[in-house]
């Protein structure tokens, strides 16, 4: 279904340009208190881990064979201990999500360009390129500086996102309403 005009509310237009601006704010805070924003990130994962552990256990006894039930059980235990050290060690969580972050993005990187490199004769495929330079540039970066880019590369990466979303929902917001507004044709 494609988002047209006549698709969107009025109302909803009016709550997703509220909703843009405070993406938009809030990426701004993280980008202004980078520190804030990783530790922040760390205890709401943590959390989403601890209770993501539970549902784990639960799903573990409606699962077929003792093989499975286990093996459940001992991800839903590895939730809960990564969960809890976050909450209880969140600037030691930081720096393990930071790392975790850095070999991602280096895996991601050398992936693209293998992707590059086996479709390069492709129409765009020079965007496979600059996507995987970039994202292996940006683990390598935060690889190099580890662990004091623990400080500030998921609060910076967080804080980016979110104000390149904001700017994206407000302007897609805007352009429906100046569609809306527009005479038929």
């Amino acid at each position: 279904m494609s988002v047209t005009a006549a698709t969107i509310p009025r109302p909803a237009s009016g709550w997703s340009i509220l909703w843009a601006i405070l993406m938009i704010v809030a990426g701004l805070f993280a980008l202004a208190l980078p520190w804030a924003a990783t530790f922040g990130a760390v205890l709401v994962i943590g959390w989403l881990l601890v209770f993501s552990s539970v549902f784990q256990a639960l799903h573990a006894f409606q699962a077929q064979g003792v093989g499975s039930i286990l093996w459940k059980l001992l991800v839903a235990l590895l939730y809960l201990g990564v969960g809890f050290y976050f909450i209880t060690h969140p600037v030691l969580g930081m720096a393990a999500l930071t790392l975790g972050i850095a070999i991602f993005f280096l895996v991601e990187g050398i992936a693209d360009l293998v992707t590059y490199f086996k479709e390069r004769k492709s129409p765009g495929s020079g965007w496979i390129l600059f996507d995987g330079i970039v994202t292996l540039v940006l683990g390598l970066l935060i690889w190099r500086h580890w662990p004091s880019s623990a400080l500030w590369a998921v609060g910076v990466l967080l804080g980016i996102s979110m104000l390149l979303t904001g700017i994206t929902r407000l302007m897609l917001t805007l352009a429906v309403r100046r569609l809306r507004a527009a005479p038929a044709v």
